[in-house]
């Protein structure tokens, strides 16, 4: 499982009883710049990938390639943390779960507006977390199903919003990694899921107006409900 930071990851790990194993992750250096995974005794993973798509990407491929060469390759990926959610649809302290995960602005502006990379002829802007998955994720938390944008700019006005729902009409959520997660997920052929939970309303940027602290309880508690689901789950 990969979060953004350490707040999140450790929201996550508190839906799991007992201690956690700190294991440094290869390559990614000494001090602060060093990653570790949390391995915790129902048998995950958790580490904190960074803040981005890029750094997120290139974490989780890491965790995967050394997992592979251990030879007990991860079966599923998840992304998670909070995110920012479009209301009505996903309303403060409620949880989120992507049927889509696509990348929002990976593409060119041009004088008639956004031009995703996809129309450019290029690669993918969209990845499908698998639809049984997403189902039972659904029923156990509650959450909310729909696609989760993936920015590398965050939202700080209603015209970008605004922008974003517009050309992704079923977007619930917005946030900075799940893209680059699954994009290392799938070069590894490994299915992704991403689980976010909402500490603030996308669009103008008010500070006064994020409940932090309350995504990461529904974090916690979604993961708590969550548990039996993964442990259920395998691929088709």
């Amino acid at each position: 499982m990969a979060t953004a930071v350490p707040a999140e990851r450790d929201a996550v790990a508190r839906a799991f009883p007992g201690p956690a194993t700190e294991v440094p992750l290869p390559g990614t250096g000494a001090g602060p710049a060093a990653a570790t995974v949390h391995r915790l005794p129902a048998g995950c993973d958790l580490i904190a990938a960074g803040v981005g798509p890029a750094l997120a990407a290139a974490r989780t491929a890491t965790a995967l390639t050394a997992a592979a060469l251990r030879g007990r390759p991860y079966a599923l990926v998840v992304c998670t943390g909070i995110a920012g959610g479009f209301a009505p649809e996903a309303p403060v302290g409620s949880l989120v779960v992507a049927d889509e995960i696509t990348a929002a602005d990976l593409g060119a502006e041009t004088a008639e507006g956004f031009v995703a990379v996809t129309d450019l002829g290029f690669g993918t802007v969209t990845h499908r977390p698998p639809e049984a998955l997403v189902r039972g994720v659904a029923r156990a938390t509650g959450a909310r199903t729909g696609t989760v944008l993936t920015v590398s700019t965050v939202t700080g006005t209603a015209a970008r919003a605004a922008a974003l729902r517009a050309r992704h009409p079923r977007a619930r959520a917005e946030a900075m990694e799940g893209f680059g997660v699954a994009e290392a997920a799938a070069a590894h052929g490994t299915p992704v899921l991403e689980l976010r939970a909402v500490s603030n309303p996308v669009g103008p940027r008010d500070r006064a107006a994020w409940r932090i602290g309350e995504a990461l309880r529904a974090l916690t508690d979604g993961f708590g409900k969550l548990a039996p689901v993964l442990e259920s789950w395998r691929p088709a």
